[in-house]
C-alpha cells in the first residue's frame, strides 16, 4: 500500500499507519461457530489488527463454515480465494504425518506437553505449509479431547460395535482399533449424526461437547484427555508479503497475542465447559484403570506404526519431543 500524506494548512501530517488509498479488506473463513473460544479469540484478533493498524487492514470472519467449508478453507488460502483462514491441524495429516502428531492418541495429553509438542513440530509445520505458499500466524489448542458415550465405557471392548465420530485420519485407526466403526462428521453436523444414528459416540473436546450440547444425545462423558489437538490459522505469504512492512509487524505482533490468549482460553475452557455438561445433566465418569490401559496400548500401537511409516520430518519431530 503507498503511504498517503495529508496535507493540512500546508503542514504535512505523517500517520503511523498511512491511511491508503484503498484499505485492505480481508475475509478470513474459520470452521467453527461463534460460541467456540477459537472463533471468539479469532474475532478479537481481527479487532487487534484492525486497532493496530488504524483500520489499514480489516479483517472480516466468516464462522461456522459460512464462507468456507472446513475442507476447503485451507485450499481457499492457498489459492488466494482468501488470503489468511483456521483450520483444524491435523486434517492434514494424509499429506504429512508431522501436520497430525497433535492428534496421535497419547503422545502428548497435557498443556505443558501440548507445549513441548508445539515447539517441536512447529518448524516442521512451517517447513511445510511454506511450499505451499502458506505461513502459519498462530496455533491454539483445544482442551484435551474426552469420550462421550450412552452408558459407562469401562474397557475398550465396550467400545466394539459402536459407530464413532472421526474427525481425521488418526481418529479413524484409533477407533477401528478399539473394534469401533469410524463415520467422519464435521463439527456442526454432530447434533443431527447423533439424531439419525449415523454416530453413536465420539471423541472430542468439552468446547464441543458443550456447544452441540452433548446431553441431547448421550448421557456420559468420560474425559480420557487422549489428545491436545490445534487449530491453527495461516495466511497466503503472497498476499501477506503484499502488505506494507508496518502492516506486517502488527499483523505478528497480533497473531502471538492471539497464540497466548488462546492457550489460556483452552485451559479455562475445559474445566468450564466440563461444569456445563455436568449442570445439563451429563454423567461426568473418571475413567477406570483397565479403560486407559487399553486405551493407552491402542496408542502405543499407532504410534509405532506411525514411525514405521512417517516422513523424516515427523520421525525428527517425535524424537525432539521424547528427548526433551
Amino acid at each position: 500500500m503507498n503511504k498517503l500524506t495529508g496535507f493540512i494548512g500546508g503542514a504535512a501530517v505523517a500517520f503511523t499507519f498511512g491511511v491508503s488509498a484503498q484499505a485492505q479488506n480481508w475475509d478470513m473463513p474459520t470452521p467453527y461457530s461463534d460460541a467456540i473460544f477459537h472463533t471468539a479469540n479469532i474475532i478479537e484478533f481481527a479487532a487487534d489488527v484492525k486497532e493496530a493498524t488504524d483500520g489499514a487492514l480489516d479483517i472480516t470472519v466468516h464462522s461456522a463454515g459460512s464462507l468456507f467449508k472446513h475442507a476447503d478453507i485451507k485450499g481457499a488460502v492457498r489459492s488466494r480465494q482468501v488470503p489468511i483462514g483456521e483450520f483444524f491441524l491435523s486434517r492434514l495429516s494424509n499429506e504429512d504425518a508431522a501436520y497430525g502428531l497433535d492428534s496421535q492418541p497419547f503422545l502428548a495429553t497435557s498443556y505443558e506437553d501440548a507445549a513441548r509438542l508445539w515447539a517441536a513440530q512447529k518448524p516442521a509445520v512451517t517447513a511445510l505449509l511454506a511450499e505451499q505458499n502458506l505461513m502459519p500466524l498462530f496455533a491454539v489448542p483445544w482442551p484435551a479431547q474426552g469420550l462421550y458415550t450412552n452408558g459407562e465405557i469401562a474397557t475398550v471392548e465396550d467400545l466394539s460395535g459402536l459407530k464413532f465420530r472421526a474427525y481425521n485420519a488418526a481418529l479413524e485407526s484409533f477407533a477401528a482399533l478399539a473394534g469401533a466403526a469410524p463415520t467422519q462428521v464435521a463439527s456442526p453436523d454432530i447434533p443431527q449424526a447423533f439424531a439419525t444414528g449415523q454416530v453413536e459416540a465420539m471423541i472430542t473436546s468439552p468446547s464441543t461437547g458443550a456447544s452441540s450440547k452433548a446431553w441431547d444425545f448421550v448421557t456420559h462423558y468420560t474425559p480420557i484427555n487422549a489428545w491436545v489437538p490445534k487449530n491453527i490459522v495461516v495466511v497466503n505469504k503472497q498476499m501477506f508479503d503484499k502488505l506494507d512492512a508496518d502492516v506486517q509487524a502488527a499483523v505478528l505482533a497480533a497473531a502471538a497475542t492471539a497464540e497466548t490468549r488462546g492457550w489460556e482460553m483452552s485451559a479455562a475452557e475445559a474445566a468450564a465447559k466440563t461444569q456445563v455438561m455436568a449442570d445439563n445433566g451429563m454423567i461426568i465418569v473418571e475413567p477406570s484403570a483397565a479403560l486407559m490401559d487399553g486405551l493407552k496400548a491402542i496408542g502405543a500401537t499407532m504410534l509405532a506404526d506411525l514411525q514405521a511409516t512417517a516422513s523424516d520430518e515427523a520421525k525428527a519431530v517425535i524424537a525432539e519431543y521424547q528427548g526433551n
